[in-house]
């Protein structure tokens, strides 16, 4: 019998509850899971028109590195880290997305009524993907920048964050505290 294949693609910044509900319905479903960080190379971001906020440096605070860490504890706290890999996937880069995730994964995305889901979706889709969309409340969503935006503003963090995640987000930023300094304005 062959392993199935999941994948849940994102760019982590930071990990919170909605993906790790998202990490556990798509392991649920399959043998293995490739997590698919987004974003890796920061000078590879660019504007994307159904989320023009995903490509600005006070959205991306967190290195590959550092979302490699989040993730891992994250796939640990779910008893998985032995059946899941966590490998780079530059959404600029299409022609080489199979290099990084096989085409026989399965691609869970989570969707809210959200533009930029449903265009990932698609994206993924048109590559030779198979897209399993799992929709969720949009009353009831987390967002990582509900998490940055927390922590910039000295806010209660945790309760959005599995515990796992709390405690390495918290070492991240002890090893670099200005992880989430908001850049200068422009003048």
């Amino acid at each position: 019998m062959s392993e199935t294949l999941a994948c849940v693609t994102g760019r982590f910044q930071p990990v919170h509850a909605d993906h790790v509900r998202l990490l556990r319905r798509a392991l649920a479903d399959a043998d293995r899971l490739v997590v698919a960080v987004t974003n890796p190379d920061p000078a590879a971001r660019h504007a994307e028109a159904s989320a023009p906020h995903r490509h600005r440096d006070e959205a991306n605070p967190f290195t590959y590195y550092e979302r490699l860490r989040l993730l891992r504890a994250a796939l640990d706290g779910l008893g998985a880290g032995e059946r899941a890999d966590v490998v780079p996937f530059d959404l600029t880069r299409p022609a080489r997305w199979a290099d990084y995730v096989p085409l026989s994964a399965v691609q869970y995305v989570g969707t809210y009524g959200d533009a930029w889901e449903h265009d990932k979706a698609r994206r993924l889709a048109a590559a030779g993907y198979r897209v399993v969309t799992v929709a969720g409340d949009p009353a009831r969503r987390r967002s990582a920048g509900e998490v940055r935006d927390a922590l910039r503003s000295g806010r209660p963090w945790e309760h959005l964050v599995p515990d796992e995640v709390a405690g390495a987000l918290r070492a991240v930023l002890a090893a670099r505290p200005d992880a989430l300094a908001l850049p200068d304005p422009v003048r």
